[in-house]
């Protein structure tokens, strides 16, 4: 128990350090980011806030298992570095008593992570989708009020209204236009006394509705065109791809189980592999962190993120495989962990002692 507590506290100062200042410098950056948009009036003040901290909950899914390694890199290589590891297993600690007291503090970092991933990322991403979603609605309102063409992102829509009834929610005097590509170049417009644009919400159809108006279809080949009067039309409006990727990062844990998509099913292991990825990537800066008194840090430092980098690579590849359908669910993820499992092992073996 000593050298679990010992061990372990020399691993929380620099975790908590360096945890504290990558969180630090991520909410600057978000904050800049959010703030601008709130001055720009795209955005509460109070939504840019509650923003930055759902995207620093978002980021710790990384922040937590990258500040792990680093810090088990730097406590056991300052112990190398100042004997105090000779020490100890003079004393008959062993090399695998070390492995077994950093394997006990990361599984409560990894359970952390794992929670994070599976429950609390997903919930961060509704959440914040649901926030930018009614701030870029407000604001698209004001802006297309203002009597100017402005056309619609995504799309071969353009809009243009006379004012804005912000009680009832919906434009007066309005103009809508799309332009359709092809070889008869054909035009649809849509002209109406009022109209209701949706909330960008993730996961759900975008649907306008007009009141009151006319509708044209108009061909500039044929001279075929065609005039329609109604009290209610519904245009539905182009954005199903970006729903897609939206509807993939905020969809329940539970609901991805189930899916037999492959860009749903890599969303699933990549959550439920988040904790494994922690532990492994602990129980690897062990012996990364090997040391004689005299031997240079950078070197060591190289190495340690060589392996970081080429860990995260790995099972980005693999994900990105998996949602091509060029990986399928089995191995998918686990394929990539079960080789890494399998150098973690030829890592811990310990050194040879050589006589002198």
């Amino acid at each position: 128990m000593i050298i679990d507590r010992y061990i372990s506290w020399e691993i929380l100062r620099p975790f908590c350090g360096g945890l504290g200042l990558l969180i630090l410098v991520f909410v600057g950056y978000s904050a800049a980011r959010q703030l601008n948009l709130a001055a720009e009036g795209q955005m509460e003040l109070q939504t840019a806030f509650a923003l930055v901290g759902l995207n620093t909950l978002i980021t710790l899914e990384v922040l937590l298992p990258s500040a792990l390694f680093f810090s088990i890199l730097a406590a056991l290589g300052r112990m190398h570095r100042d004997g105090e590891m000779y020490i100890l297993h003079a004393a008959g600690v062993s090399p695998m008593r070390i492995l077994e007291s950093v394997l006990k503090l990361s599984l409560v970092i990894a359970l952390i992570t794992g929670f994070i991933s599976i429950s609390g990322r997903p919930w961060a991403f509704r959440e914040s989708y649901r926030m930018e979603a009614e701030a870029a609605a407000k604001f698209d309102l004001r802006k297309m009020a203002s009597g100017r063409f402005v056309p619609l992102e995504s799309s071969d829509y353009t809009f243009i209204a006379d004012g804005l009834d912000l009680e009832r929610g919906l434009h007066k005097g309005v103009f809508l236009q799309r332009k359709h590509r092809g070889p008869r170049q054909r035009s649809e417009i849509i002209v109406a006394e009022t109209a209701a644009l949706p909330d960008l919400n993730p996961g759900q159809i975008l649907t306008a509705q007009f009141f009151n108006g006319y509708y044209y279809l108009l061909d500039n080949r044929a001279q075929l065109d065609i005039t329609m009067r109604f009290k209610e039309f519904t245009v539905k409006l182009p954005f199903e791809e970006a729903q897609a990727t939206y509807r993939r990062k905020a969809e329940t844990t539970g609901n991805l189980a189930a899916s037999q998509q492959p860009k749903e099913i890599a969303e699933f292991q990549w959550r439920l592999s988040t904790p494994l990825a922690t532990l492994l990537l602990a129980l690897m800066a062990v012996p990364l962190s090997r040391s004689r008194p005299r031997e240079s840090r950078f070197r060591i430092f190289l190495v340690a993120v060589a392996v970081y980098v080429g860990v995260f690579s790995a099972t980005a590849i693999a994900r990105t495989w998996i949602e091509q359908g060029k990986l399928g669910p089995m191995p998918g993820l686990w394929g990539v962990y079960l080789l890494l499992g399998l150098v973690l092992l030829g890592l811990v073996r310990p050194p040879r002692l050589r006589r002198s």
